[in-house]
């Protein structure tokens, strides 16, 4: 039983090697010692998260064992830097001092902000932002582009001769889409060049223009295909983008209550003046001055 079952206690094994290890390990357990000191499971974890993107291209095994490399020589530095008493020179006691604050203002952002968001809220804001939404008209439209309005001009001679509009596109227009008989997709408003817009949207199904459109492409000869509602993207699209609107206000929130709690003052006179007159801007544009982007908790 035990030769039967070798076999499968070794692939196990290598399976966890593979993975670093890493489905057995707890919070707790010790991974490696830099003399004294010991590296968790949980300091791995930790560093993973604040290292982890110096080695985001190599699989993952490896770049848990390349964090744990660079934690095991934070370590050692670090004790040589408290035998040489480092700690107590006032720029580093300075820069201990922001990496402080620097954390525990990324810890209070998670906690108050990041962790309480959730999908119901999400989707909240996503109903709401649809509802804003005026509803309009796209087209599928194909284009022939030439650079002449006598090319344009013969390109419809051609079409009303009978030949199809994908056949002249595939044969005389120098536009990417040429090769798929001038093949657009859909677009709304605002995502053409505005000559080109307007004479889409002024098209029926099916219609082509009798004259040639010019724009700083060149010129064109414009069919629409088909017309339809403007098709809104799904929550599941635009999921995440939500999320970082609603960490962003939530961050400005946060930062404009402990600016008012904590009384800010400028004591420089010429920052002052500069604050002031950003702020001033900012209220002129209709966005708070502190508006900053949101950092993300770590």
């Amino acid at each position: 039983m035990t030769r039967l079952l070798a076999p499968l206690l070794a692939a196990t094994a290598l399976a966890l090697v593979g993975f670093g290890g890493a489905a057995l390990a707890a919070d707790g357990d010790v991974l490696a010692k830099v003399g004294k000191s010991e590296i968790t499971e949980k300091d791995l974890s930790l560093a993973e998260g604040d290292l982890g993107d110096q080695f985001a291209q190599m699989p993952p095994e490896q770049k848990r064992l390349a964090v744990l490399s660079a934690l095991i020589d934070i370590k050692a530095l670090a004790s040589e830097a408290e035998k040489a008493k480092l700690q107590d020179d006032p720029a580093v006691k300075e820069r201990i001092a922001f990496l402080r604050e620097r954390a525990l203002h990324n810890a209070y952002f998670q906690k108050q902000a990041i962790d309480g968001i959730t999908d119901d809220e999400l989707k909240a804001r996503y109903d709401a932002e649809i509802k804003k939404v005026k509803p309009s008209e796209e087209v599928h439209a194909k284009h022939i582009l030439v650079k002449t309005k006598e090319e344009a001009e013969a390109a419809i001679k051609e079409i009303q001769g009978g030949k199809s509009f994908d056949e002249v596109a595939k044969e005389k227009s120098s536009g990417p889409s040429g090769p798929d008989g001038g093949d657009l997709g859909f677009f709304g408003p605002g995502q053409m060049v505005p000559p080109f817009e307007k004479a889409a949207f002024a098209l029926q199904p099916g219609d082509y223009t009798k004259e040639p459109v010019q724009t700083q492409f060149g010129w064109h000869v414009i069919q629409v295909v088909e017309k339809r509602p403007q098709q809104l993207p799904s929550f599941d699209d635009v999921k995440d983008q939500l999320r970082q609107v609603v960490m962003r206000e939530k961050y400005v929130e946060l930062v404009r209550k402990a600016r008012e709690d904590a009384k800010v003052d400028y004591v420089d006179p010429k920052l002052k003046a500069q604050i002031e007159a950003m702020e001033k801007a900012g209220k002129e544009e209709g966005a708070p001055a502190e508006a900053a982007p949101a950092p993300a908790a770590q």
